[in-house]
């Protein structure tokens, strides 16, 4: 009787499985997004669909990526893993040709077991040309997975530079908003000198911005037409900080701190978390959603269990990693952050600080360079251009990361727990300069 009463029971529940709906993820990933958005306090921003989201899900206001630099922070995203322990070290490509290692499983490859279809459409270095098409390209994907649960990367073009400017002389169709954006009523940033160059710089990217978040708007839409948006995880994030001078491909606050929206199906809306999160937990949260197993060798944490909690304890400090952007970029530095100071650890410091290219030909620094500015906003130049090997600084006296206090008496203590900390991480994330150490 047991055998037969246990055996309709396994059916049963196989039939349930088999009828439940999948759990599907959508990663909206955009390009060069700093915090210039509405639902973070940017009131010029033109972002309505990027904070209808964040009305409708959770809002990290203390999300940092583990690098701003665009293909190893999109390789952290997809692998778990700190850019010098997944061994993408830079730009994926042309002539930068970095990758990562081959032993590394990206989300793609830990959620096939369970029978998911993944695909990415729009960047990961390749550019469908306008958010319209790629709408169209993520609903042709959702189509042909045809009631299989997916995983879809969409990652926007906007707001990068491009050959000229932002883009914002292309031609797109007639649906995609072209908001203008007034060169005088617009913030400079503390690390940009005010400047009227810089302010038409300003203006074209938050113009590039309304045009990303239209696409999201677009995303959002194919989801429910293709009624799977109760059924998906989405998550929004950006790959790093400004393509400005002071933010893209730095460790400072203004190229690491970052948007990050999930929603999740049946949460609460509108949470407001101020967990301290990585990049690395995305993995973590998504393959948690999937109900698959964590491998132990990634670092970071589900972020579910948190979703709903405006504070969460244990989650207070963060870690980032860099070594290059373009291959004649180099410029290891590896840091650490808490709720309080921040201490990056600059490992080949006798080097000036190498420029990307898209940043060297940017209006904004050509303009410091025919100027010969002394300070690059608040910051003087030279301490931009050449740096020392510790850097430490109190983030809530000094948010713009300006006095360097490693060297200060008072701050001893400090250095010495920060420094402690970054060693054992890089330790736990076998991260390979550190035989720079023991040479040195």
């Amino acid at each position: 009787m047991f055998r037969f009463l246990f055996a309709g029971a396994m059916l049963s529940l196989m039939a349930a499985i088999a009828g439940a709906a999948p759990k599907n993820v959508v990663f909206l990933v955009a390009d060069d997004l700093g915090r210039q958005v509405g639902c973070y306090g940017d009131s010029v921003a033109k972002t309505p669909n990027i904070d209808a989201l964040a009305a409708s899900g959770t809002r990290f206001v203390n999300a940092f990526a583990s690098v701003a630099s665009c293909s190893p922070s999109r390789a952290t995203m997809l692998t778990g893993m700190p850019t010098h322990m997944n061994g993408q070290y830079g730009l994926a490509h042309a002539t930068h040709n970095a990758h990562s290692f081959r032993n590394v499983k990206g989300l793609p490859a830990l959620l096939a077991p369970a029978g998911y279809r993944s695909g990415v459409v729009g960047k990961l270095h390749v550019q469908p040309k306008n958010p319209v098409s790629v709408a169209e390209k993520a609903r042709k994907f959702i189509q042909d997975a045809a009631g299989k649960p997916f995983f879809l990367h969409v990652g926007y073009t906007d707001p990068h530079r491009t050959a000229k400017g932002f883009g914002n002389d292309n031609k797109y169709p007639a649906t995609v908003p072209n908001a203008k954006f007034d060169p005088a009523k617009l913030p400079v940033p503390y690390h940009l000198p005010d400047q009227p160059e810089v302010r038409q710089d300003l203006a074209e990217y938050y113009q590039s911005v309304a045009r990303m978040d239209h696409g999201i708007g677009l995303m959002m839409k194919v989801l429910e037409e293709t009624k799977t948006l109760d059924d998906t995880l989405i998550v929004f994030v950006s790959d790093n900080g400004i393509p400005f001078p002071g933010a893209k491909t730095t460790l400072y606050d203004a190229g690491i701190h970052l948007p990050l929206i999930v929603k999740k199906p049946g949460q609460k809306a509108g949470v407001v978390s101020d967990a301290m999160v990585s990049f690395t937990d995305l993995v973590p949260t998504v393959l948690d959603w999937a109900g698959i197993a964590k491998p132990a060798v990634l670092p970071g944490r589900s972020l579910l269990p948190i979703l709903e909690q405006p504070k969460s304890s244990g989650w207070d400090e963060v870690y980032a990693s860099h070594q290059f952007h373009e291959i004649t970029m180099y410029y290891p530095m590896r840091a650490v952050r808490t709720r309080t100071h921040k201490l990056i650890l600059n490992l080949a410091h006798e080097l000036e600080y190498p420029s990307a290219s898209d940043l060297w030909e940017s209006p904004t620094w050509q303009g410091v360079l025919k100027r010969n500015d002394a300070m690059m906003g608040q910051r003087p130049t030279k301490d931009f251009l050449h740096r020392p090997k510790v850097e430490l600084y109190d983030v809530v006296a000094d948010a713009n990361e300006l006095k360097n206090r490693a060297d200060e008496p008072g701050m001893k203590a400090v250095r010495e727990e920060l420094m402690k900390k970054l060693t054992d991480w890089r330790a736990k994330t076998n991260d390979p300069w550190r035989i720079k150490d023991r040479h040195e």
